[in-house]
This record gives C-alpha cells, sequence and structure tokens, in this order.
C-alpha cells in the first residue's frame, strides 16, 4: 500500500493553513510604523545625507543639540556621536519609543533625552545648535520661533520644502522674494546647504527639499518685531505694485493706519481736528485723487482683508490673527459713502504717508520685490517720526 505524502512546510516556516499569517512578525511591524503622512513624517533613509547634515552643523563634543522630529532616529544617532547631549522633540509617541530603543544599552543613551510634545507649543530647552528633518506644516512658526530665542543659538541647520527654503534666502529682484525673505534675513543670515530629492524619503514627500543655514544674528536689531513685520504687510499687499499705490490705493490700509494714528496721539496727548473736509477745500486735486483711489479700491480689495498677505498665512503671529479676524468684518453697509466722505484726521494721515514716501524716503514708485531690507528701514524710520505706527 502507497505511503501517504506529508506536506512539507515552507522554507519560511510558513504552514499552508489560514492561521498561518497572525504569526507574522514583520506585517504587524510594518503595520505599526506606517509613517503618518499627515504628521509630515518622510524618515530621512539617506545615510550620507543625514551625515552631511550633521556636519554642516560644525558641532562642537559640549554642545547641547535641539532636533525637532526625530523620526526613527536616523540624524540622532550622529548627532550623538559628536555632541555632548541631545534633546529630541516628537510628536508622535511611537517614534519616540522608537529613537529611544535606539540607544538602550548603549553609551549613547544617558546623552539623549526625548521630550514627547508639539515643537511648535512646547517650551524650548537652552541648546547651542537646532538640527531638523522639519515637519513641513510646521516650517514658518518653528523658524520664528527659533529666531525668537533669547539667548539665540549659534546655528541652525533645518530642512524644508523646497519652495520655502528658497523664499527664506531669496533677494530682490528674485521671484520667490517675499516678505518672508525680508523678515527672516532682518533677524538672521540664512545661507543654502544642498538640496535633497524627494527619494531619499521613506515614504517619498511629494516635493523636493532644500537644507538651510540659519545664523541669528547677535546683538539681535533693536527693532520692534510687530512693527516692522506690520509695515511688511502693507508693503507685501501686491508686491509687483508701486509702494505709492500699495498704501494710498487700499482703503483697508489707509483706515488701519489713520486708526493707529488717532492712538498714537491720544497716548501722547496730542489734540486733534477731528471735522469733515470742507468741500471746497483742495477740490481741484483731491478730488481726482479720491476717484483714481476708488478705482484701485475695487481691485485691491479681493487681494487684501485687513492686513493679511494671502501666501503667509502659515506664520501669522497670533495677535496679527485676531487684528486679522477683527479686520475682517467691517460693516460693508455704507462703505462707499464713508470712502467719499472723508474727515480731517484721514487727509492729515494721507498727507504724511505721500509726505514720506515722496520726499523723506522717495521710494513712492518703487515695487516692494525690488526694495532691500535698508530701504524697508528708513520707510519705518520716517513714518515712525511722522507718528504712523504699523502695530
Amino acid at each position: 500500500m502507497p505511503k501517504t505524502q506529508k506536506k512539507r512546510a515552507s522554507s519560511n516556516g510558513s504552514s499552508a493553513t489560514p492561521y498561518s499569517k497572525s504569526t507574522s512578525s514583520t506585517n504587524t511591524t510594518n503595520s505599526v510604523f506606517k509613517m503618518n503622512t499627515d504628521l509630515g513624517q518622510h524618515v530621512l533613509k539617506n545615510p550620507g545625507v543625514a551625515q552631511a547634515i550633521v556636519d554642516k552643523a560644525g558641532l562642537k563634543p559640549t554642545d547641547t543639540v535641539l532636533e525637532i522630529g526625530p523620526g526613527t532616529g536616523n540624524l540622532t544617532i550622529r548627532i550623538l556621536e559628536r555632541a555632548a547631549r541631545c534633546v529630541a522633540i516628537e510628536m508622535d509617541p511611537r517614534m519616540a519609543a522608537e529613537v529611544t530603543k535606539r540607544v538602550m544599552g548603549t553609551p549613547l543613551q544617558k546623552k539623549l533625552d526625548v521630550l514627547v510634545g508639539d515643537a511648535v507649543k512646547a517650551p524650548f530647552p537652552h541648546f547651542d545648535v537646532c538640527i531638523s528633518n522639519t515637519p513641513y506644516q510646521i516650517s514658518s512658526p518653528l523658524t520664528f520661533k527659533l529666531l525668537a530665542m533669547s539667548p539665540a543659538p549659534r546655528a541652525c541647520i533645518l530642512m524644508f520644502q523646497r519652495e520655502f527654503a528658497m523664499r527664506l534666502f531669496a533677494r530682490p529682484g528674485d521671484k520667490l522674494y517675499s516678505r518672508l525673505s525680508v523678515n527672516a534675513q532682518m533677524w538672521a543670515h540664512i545661507t543654502h546647504v544642498m538640496k535633497v530629492g524627494k527619494n531619499n524619503f521613506k515614504p517619498p514627500p511629494a516635493v523636493e527639499s532644500n537644507v538651510v543655514r540659519i545664523v541669528p544674528k547677535v546683538p539681535r536689531p533693536q527693532i520692534s518685531y510687530e512693527e516692522w513685520d506690520g509695515l511688511l504687510r502693507v508693503c507685501f499687499v501686491r508686491k509687483n505694485k508701486t509702494l505709492r499705490s500699495g498704501f494710498l490705493g487700499t482703503t483697508s490700509v489707509m483706515e488701519m493706519l489713520e486708526g493707529n494714528y488717532r492712538t498714537f496721539c491720544a497716548t501722547n496727548n496730542i489734540v486733534l481736528d477731528d471735522g469733515p473736509v470742507d468741500e471746497g477745500a483742495g477740490k481741484d486735486d483731491e478730488g481726482m485723487m479720491d476717484v483714481e483711489q476708488d478705482a484701485a479700491d475695487a481691485d485691491d480689495q479681493d487681494d487684501w482683508d485687513g492686513i493679511m498677505d494671502v501666501d503667509d498665512d502659515a506664520e501669522l503671529p497670533d495677535f496679527f490673527k485676531k487684528e486679522r479676524d477683527r479686520k475682517a468684518k467691517p460693516q460693508q453697509e455704507g462703505l462707499s459713502q464713508k470712502r467719499r466722505r472723508r474727515g480731517k484726521v484721514g487727509e492729515l494721515v494721507r498727507a504724511k504717508i505721500v509726505r514720506v514716501l515722496e520726499e523723506a524716503t522717495e521710494l513712492a514708485d518703487k515695487r516692494a520685490r525690488l526694495c532691500d531690507e535698508g530701504d524697508f528701514l528708513k520707510l519705518l524710520y520716517e513714518f515712525n517720526n511722522e507718528g504712523i505706527h504699523f502695530a
């Protein structure tokens, strides 16, 4: 009688029964560490790129390094080999456990502190250098939080989405030159380090990346951030238009500056004549200006809703968000009538703006995209001398 042939188990140890899949450790691992791209989880897998980033940081054996988003620790291990201590802030507890496990039982373990939380909201400890494969959705708030640190870090080596990175170090006249460029370059020296292709990440992001080096200026420029940023928001309402058009051709800008001037006068006990403008005064020259302004207003109202630059909303500080929300609710009823019934205070503010743009700075016909840091500083100085403020 022939013998019944027994089924041999496959070489990988799995059987033909449907229950065999439940014992597969590979599938379990993959499901646990599936990357959450909503949190910007794109792990840098190229060891050469990771090493180059750490090399560019110029770490010293005594440095404390802040790492934002360590992921699985590919950058962290290289940082720990060079620095005295690394503080890693990770939002995903799974990743925090993974990077902790990588150094467990090694001499590097006591040099690593992993904090679970949101890097934008969590307070930063003292550190010398920041290195980050930055989640793209927090690029702007993280950048300005680092620039606001006191004492300032020695350097920050940050990986960003390519367009955002190029805007950081763009120069006047460049296509990507924007309010972000001027704002960041006021507080820091920014240089390009390297390009990083999307295939160097797992999973690959939809866009290419760049690494930049940010060195905060020491001492910090003695300028109010709110004033500086407020001026830039007005100038970059439409960066391809002249500054004259940006200031005098946008009703919401004039209303904001008039309100700020009233506050300045009230604070400094300056008495204002708040009556209406005489009908016959300046009829020949001002009448034409009002007509031209109304035409410009019709075009600009869709581009600016108060103090908001549309493409830079991500970096908007809380105080500007509140002001934007307040400005976004003007009563539309009787708006055109309000434009035509200009008061003496409004005319005074208009005259001051014209004097600054045409006489004091001679920048009335220049476009914001062509102005450099010196031009904006000159504008801010002259406007403040006239009692006009932007915060």
